[in-house]
């Protein structure tokens, strides 16, 4: 495949986790509407099922399959994309999309928490990018899904803000290594996405009933960007190889303060959501 600075999409075959609902469906969508093949999966079967129908009725020139499994089996990555291989026979694009949250400060967490969060928010990005890259040819793209808080760490929030640094950090170093072989990667940090991320954190044991409620309600009032917005900018920048995509007014205002403001970014943007969030 000839040097590009951009990504091919229509013909292309994308493997998207956490494909079952939220942002990776929305994704998976995109893509296919602008012409690429699919493998798909996440650990809710069901969703994942209906999901990958409604896309086959949809698109029934495109081939689109689904791969059910739980990526804190740590055989799953490896499993889905073989399966993808056999299947499509290419792989051109990974798009690293599954992710958990946990509520709680760190003392109110525990270390088992910590290791199932970032089993899955940061030991499974890394392993699918493991065996997608040996079958990865020149013009292929990587896009990893960070966060708003990849780039701020806020309050009640080390643990997940450590995984999703960690995807920052990695995706970072990972372009400069695939740069000779010409394969793109984009780190996406989104805010206020519209997905049951929150509502589905796991709670640590510490978190009171009052602090949980109180968290469930903020990010309820800031969870308001349509996932098909932020689909279609991650589709965008992953085409034309952005090294960052930033979506949302909390993340421009948050990439903006820790670059001028570190040492206080965290508390100056807390502050400014909940003045957003206000009722």
């Amino acid at each position: 495949m000839p040097r590009s600075s951009r990504y091919v999409a229509a013909g292309g075959v994308a493997l998207i986790t956490g494909a079952a609902g939220g942002i990776g469906s929305a994704i998976a969508r995109e893509l296919a509407r602008r012409g690429s093949h699919l493998a798909l999966t996440d650990r809710n079967e069901t969703a994942l099922e209906e999901v990958g129908l409604a896309l086959r009725n949809e698109f029934p020139h495109l081939t689109i399959t689904s791969y059910a499994g739980d990526v804190t089996d740590r055989s799953v990555p490896t499993r889905v994309v073989d399966h993808t291989l056999s299947d499509h026979g290419r792989l051109t694009l990974l798009v690293n999309n599954a992710g958990v949250a946990l509520a709680g400060k760190f003392e109110q967490v525990s270390m088992d928490d910590v290791d199932w969060l970032l089993e899955i928010n940061l030991r499974a990005t890394m392993a699918f990018v493991s065996d997608a890259l040996p079958h990865l040819l020149s013009g292929s793209q990587i896009t990893n899904i960070s966060s708003l808080f990849g780039i701020v760490a806020p309050v009640g929030g080390a643990s997940y803000a450590a995984s999703k640094f960690a995807v920052r950090g990695f995706s970072q170093a990972l372009r400069s290594e695939l740069k000779p072989r010409n394969i793109g990667v984009t780190a996406v940090f989104p805010g206020g996405i519209r997905t049951p991320i929150a509502m589905h954190a796991r709670r640590g044991d510490g978190v009171s009933d009052d602090e949980w409620s109180e968290g469930q309600e903020l990010f309820q009032r800031l969870l308001v960007i349509d996932p098909t917005h932020a689909a279609h900018r991650i589709v965008a920048g992953t085409i034309t190889r952005k090294p960052r995509v930033l979506i949302g007014y909390e993340t421009h205002v948050g990439d903006a303060l820790a670059r001028f403001a570190p040492a206080a970014s965290a508390q100056l943007l807390e502050a400014l959501i909940r003045l957003k969030t206000r009722r």
